[in-house]
């Protein structure tokens, strides 16, 4: 065996004397060094509330709809692809139906005969289920002002995040899906029977 490899008891105490100014107390000090560098392992379990657990799945598992009205889309589609890899923030699975999706991206304007079908699918999505307005188009109507169109896509259904630009690129509904995330994790009260 050669010389150069250090035991791990000496690395053990190398390490401990770094630890041993953490805690002001003595006895503080001796426990965390017992605990930490011990032989002995820690027996206990891990707390935290339902809603954390819960939430955690939600934000890892989102699936959006298989749903584009006009140039977004393209970006939307670009997004799921590999360049992008959206399977990184588990949203990859781009769902068919409104019934098996809990996210729905407005990728695009929104006509006047197009609103009554995106809030017929929106309520058929189960709960719960979020909303990402992609766009200037969908989000205020951007540069069609006029009759035939929706002046904003939360006169409709209500909307979680917006996504800003002309179109967005990927990375912005990357960023927004993240947003989400975060969104997601913070909730509470999820089984207090709303």
């Amino acid at each position: 065996m050669s010389n150069h490899l250090v035991s791990p008891d000496v690395e053990r105490d190398l390490v401990t004397k770094r630890y041993e100014n953490t805690a002001g107390n003595p006895d503080d000090a001796q426990h965390l060094k017992n605990v930490l560098f011990g032989n002995e392992q820690p027996q206990g379990v891990i707390l935290t509330s339902l809603d954390n657990v819960v939430n955690w799945m939600r934000k890892s598992s989102i699936w959006p709809m298989t749903f584009g009205l006009a140039c977004c889309a393209i970006e939307m589609m670009a997004m799921g692809a590999s360049r992008f890899d959206v399977a990184r923030f588990g949203a990859e699975v781009f769902r068919p139906s409104p019934r098996q999706s809990d996210l729905m991206i407005i990728a695009g304007r929104v006509s006047q005969k197009m609103a009554p079908v995106i809030r017929q699918l929106w309520e058929q999505m189960p709960e719960p289920k979020w909303v990402i307005s992609m766009g200037a188009c969908a989000t205020s109507g951007g540069v069609f002002n006029n009759y035939a169109l929706v002046q904003g896509v939360n006169q409709v259904i209500p909307v979680d995040i917006y996504v800003p630009g002309c179109p967005p690129r990927p990375e912005q509904l990357i960023y927004a899906i993240t947003l989400l995330q975060e969104k997601i994790q913070k909730e509470r009260g999820t089984f207090s029977g709303r």
